[in-house]
């Protein structure tokens, strides 16, 4: 159910200040949702990350369109996004754990500043996991776009390659270092808190882990209870 990161590549990825203790935050219990607790079925990030928008509480699933296992969640997290949720944003990052993720994740950075995430997202997992095509193989994902997407060969091309794609891999990279995500398909809320599938019992489960620690952010920052 989980795609694992070398540890040893883990445990070397952030020195952690210990001096920088967590915000006080209200337990969920009243809430009347099942207890999750922490250290089991999730964990608290050491240091918190900054979100893009303070205003607003981000959830994030890192993945990679080369794992099996979120192949097979994405129809679940996708549902899961499609839902209004009051001061709540989804976003994907793909994760890069080794130089053969690297233009998986371009090839989303491409798709996201082409505006054309939507049309090709399900076809890309669909050729890795179903149609067992390499998309590491740069003519492939060039099909798929100009199929499913209408977008020409060349521009596809000159925006994959681009500087705005390689900086978003490296910030994307730079994130999940942060978080200090182990495997993939892995979900972070708030920049806070990180849960898998292994801590929640399966993938299923991580989403109500996560609809768990929503609550718990929202409750520990009033004045998002009133957007």
């Amino acid at each position: 159910m989980y795609l694992h990161l070398n540890k040893a590549i883990v445990f070397a990825i952030v020195a952690l200040s210990s001096a920088m203790a967590p915000a006080e935050e209200v337990d969920a219990d009243f809430l009347g949702k099942p207890k999750f607790v922490e250290g089991q079925h999730y964990v608290r990030i050491p240091i918190k990350v900054e979100t893009r928008d303070s205003e607003v509480i981000e959830v994030a699933e890192i993945f990679s369109y080369g794992c099996i296992h979120c192949f097979r969640f994405d129809p679940l997290i996708s549902a899961w996004a499609a839902k209004d949720r009051d001061a709540v944003v989804f976003r994907r990052i793909p994760a890069v754990f080794g130089a053969s993720w690297v233009p998986l994740a371009e090839l989303y950075y491409a798709a996201e500043i082409l505006g054309v995430l939507e049309e090709i997202h399900e076809p890309v997992f669909r050729a890795m996991h179903i149609e067992r095509l390499d998309l590491r193989d740069r003519g492939a994902v060039r099909r798929i776009f100009g199929n499913y997407a209408g977008v020409d060969p060349q521009k596809f091309d000159s925006v994959v390659k681009s500087f705005t794609v390689r900086s978003r891999v490296q910030q994307g990279d730079a994130l999940v270092r942060l978080f200090r995500v182990e495997g993939v398909p892995t979900m972070v809320v708030d920049g806070t808190y990180r849960v898998d599938g292994t801590m929640a019992g399966s993938n299923e489960s991580m989403l109500e882990v996560v609809d768990f620690l929503i609550e718990k952010v929202r409750y520990s920052r009033p004045q998002l209870l009133t957007n």
